[in-house]
């Protein structure tokens, strides 16, 4: 696993078109932080900052993003938290790991914005119920 390294945020109304590595850009007007991937691919990563999305917390001096950030769509699957301006590497997860943590995700979104809800069991017994509806029938909710 990749040691942590220090990184800088730096607060802005737009992000740059062409951002600096190891800069963790925050808008408050448009409630969103971006960065390049910190593995180094250099991939956009956008958190929109939200009551059910990512949590930003400001200490005066640094930053911290909650909940850790999974780049599970990118060819590096990096998974990584932002604690302080530090960034502390995760372990990758499995893919039933990640549908389970897509779907926690989107019940949060729905019980916040209003919308059906379905309380969420362990991450196997959701993925498995997912696999048995189908992918479609369960975002669709079975319609």
């Amino acid at each position: 696993m990749k040691r942590p390294y220090k990184i800088r945020h730096e607060f802005v109304e737009f992000v740059p078109r062409v951002r600096e590595a190891g800069v963790l850009y925050v808008s408050i007007p448009y409630a969103t932080a971006v960065h390049d991937c910190f593995c180094g691919c250099g991939t956009k990563v956008v958190t929109p900052i939200s009551p059910v999305g990512w949590q930003l917390t400001f200490d005066g001096e640094s930053v911290s993003l909650s909940p850790s950030v999974g780049n599970w769509s990118f060819a590096c699957r990096s998974h990584y938290f932002i604690r302080m301006d530090i960034v502390v590497w995760a372990g990758d997860m499995s893919e039933d790991e990640i549908a389970w943590g897509r779907m926690r995700d989107k019940a949060a979104r729905e019980g916040h914005f209003g919308g059906h809800v379905e309380p969420l069991a362990s991450p196997k017994a959701e993925v498995a119920k997912t696999k048995s509806r189908g992918f479609w029938s369960w975002l669709t909710g079975g319609r």
